[in-house]
């Protein structure tokens, strides 16, 4: 149960918190370090896979936090953020190396840091949709 909880709760929050971060208050700061020509008009998204893609990194951090041991609001944030700072380098530093998406390595840096706080949120509020620890 915990681990639908956190796919759902963690899901939502990732949405709203990611909308909230690179489509309002970043939008300005990210667009012009990034090479923005494939991407889909706002009336043309997929809605359907931004769902799966938000419950599919949700599910993730949920057995990151689950397997990490993760049982406070402080386990929910270090690893929330760990997890996204490594998920984030990861899929930035492969899109700089082989694409021209990125401008240079501010971006890469930038998005890393965000979507580690971002993430570390997320986590945080995975962790408290699974209420209070169990006793041993």
């Amino acid at each position: 149960m915990k681990i639908l909880r956190g796919t759902l709760f963690g899901g939502i929050a990732y949405f709203l918190i990611g909308w909230l971060v690179y489509g309002v208050l970043l939008y300005n700061v990210f667009s012009p370090m990034t090479n923005t020509c494939a991407n889909r008009p706002e009336g043309d998204m997929i809605w359907w896979a931004i769902i799966m893609s938000n419950l599919l990194i949700a599910l993730f951090l949920t057995l990151f936090l689950k397997w990490s041991g993760a049982r406070g609001i402080v386990d929910g944030l270090k690893t929330g953020a760990l997890f996204g700072a490594l998920f984030t380098a990861t899929i930035d530093l492969s899109h700089y190396s082989m694409t021209t998406m990125y401008n240079s390595l501010l971006p890469v840096v930038l998005e890393t840091v965000v979507s580690a706080a971002v993430l570390a949120i997320v986590g945080l509020i995975i962790v408290l949709t699974w209420g209070r620890p169990e006793k041993a």
